[in-house]
């Protein structure tokens, strides 16, 4: 696989403190972010870049020449005048599988995975997606519960949708790049891909792995004290990951007995800072909650996935994001009426089974010695205890008075700082 990187750009949002730097020559802790990018790509097997350039281009091409001096193959395409971030790919004459990616990022993240995904479903094109800490000035992907991409919604849309958005880095397929029409200034979103998702072969992939853009200067100020901190390589799946797992109804949002409406959902105080605490303590925050309401009859799956679609949001509003969310629809006990009696089985995932948190270490390769279920429920405490992690009882749930003087923090908040 090539990799084909966007490299062109003026970067004007960073003028006040580029200096006239072409944006992906910007040093991040004294090397330019597009060195960054191709050590990563290197190591995960990549030897052959072309890296599309325009403003400035001979600054970049006397830095990496044909890319010898570190290891790699490296061709360029110069654009006479700017073809937007898709009009160079039909000009390309690329006859393989591509890895394609803006230049003004900064990410550490396994090939491998996003590749194995890419194959497993067939994909013409696959959108490495992950949940932001500010979706409401971000385009959401709309995906059906395999990951296959239904349609955008952009920013100013007042429909419900899950926070996931395009990282700016994706894998196009050898038969997905020759079927590119239009010449000239193309958009890769609105003018390549879009037009593709009613086929049915674009995907996204979604991850927890750290993919940020340096765009702004408060973004590249970001990313320099992450390198410092060293969390890029920490995120990586390479490595293994810490977890909180965390409960929903009584931990997260204030608990309403079975919620089967979006409208039901209110965070509980503190609940989207201690999210955020979590992450800046380098720990993942995983959802991992019980829903028979689906076996009850009283919600269906898509209605599920406008619930947590609002408590996104919700948390979105105050800058913080859920990493992961599992759920289980089964129940095994009958006699409600609607029910649905194909979800009225005994199963591995239904807590205190340790199924969805066992599934969560599979996916995100996490530590479970160093992980957390929190909830305010003793049936999270005995769920940690069956997957074998450490667990957090919470008193701001369904059972405040039952547990007062028992719970080990009375909410999810003052649990995060104790991290």
């Amino acid at each position: 696989m090539k990799a084909v990187i966007l490299a062109g750009g003026k970067g004007e949002r960073l003028a006040e403190i580029s200096g006239g730097v072409p944006k992906p020559m910007m040093p991040l802790c004294g090397k330019p972010a597009l060195l960054r990018q191709t050590e990563v790509l290197k190591r995960e097997g990549i030897s052959d870049f072309i890296i599309v350039v325009g403003y400035k281009a001979d600054k970049i091409k006397e830095y990496f020449g044909s890319g010898s001096d570190f290891g790699v193959n490296i061709t360029y395409f110069e654009e006479d005048e700017p073809l937007g971030t898709g009009g160079a790919l039909p000009l390309l004459g690329i006859n393989n599988d591509i890895l394609l990616c803006s230049g003004d990022l900064l990410f550490d993240f396994s090939l491998e995975r996003m590749a194995a995904f890419h194959k497993e479903k067939n994909a013409l094109v696959t959108l490495f997606a992950h949940p932001s800490s500010h979706p409401g000035d971000s385009t959401a992907i709309v995906t059906d519960p395999d990951g296959r991409v239904k349609g955008f919604a952009p920013k100013e849309s007042r429909e419900l949708h899950r926070n996931l958005s395009n990282a700016g880095i994706q894998i196009l397929s050898r038969e997905f790049i020759s079927s590119i029409k239009g010449e000239g200034k193309l958009d890769l979103d609105r003018d390549i891909i879009s037009p593709a998702v009613g086929k049915g072969g674009v995907y996204a992939y979604r991850c927890t792995e750290y993919v940020h853009d340096i765009g702004t200067p408060e973004r590249f100020a970001r990313a320099e004290n992450d390198i410092k901190l060293g969390i890029p390589e920490m995120r990586s799946l390479r490595n293994k990951q810490k977890a909180v797992f965390l409960d929903r109804d009584g931990t997260i949002n204030v608990y309403k007995g079975y919620i089967s409406k979006p409208e039901d959902i209110e965070l509980i105080p503190g609940a989207a800072e201690a999210i955020n605490t979590i992450h800046d303590k380098g720990y993942l925050a995983v959802l991992i909650t019980n829903q028979a309401v689906i076996a009850r009859g009283e919600c269906t799956f898509e209605e599920l996935d406008e619930i947590h679609a609002r408590l996104e949001e919700l948390l979105g509003e105050k800058g913080a994001y859920l990493d992961a969310v599992y759920f289980c629809p089964h129940h095994p006990d009958s006699g409600f009426p609607g029910e649905r009696p194909e979800y009225k089985i005994k199963c591995s995932c239904r807590k205190p089974s340790p199924g969805m948190i066992l599934s969560a270490v599979k996916d995100l390769n996490i530590d479970l010695d160093g992980s957390v279920m929190a909830g305010d429920a003793m049936c999270d405490i005995q769920t940690a205890k069956n997957a074998g992690c450490k667990s957090a009882l919470l008193a701001c749930g369904k059972q405040e008075k039952e547990k007062e003087g028992v719970a080990d923090y009375p909410d999810l908040i003052s649990f995060a700082k104790s991290l």
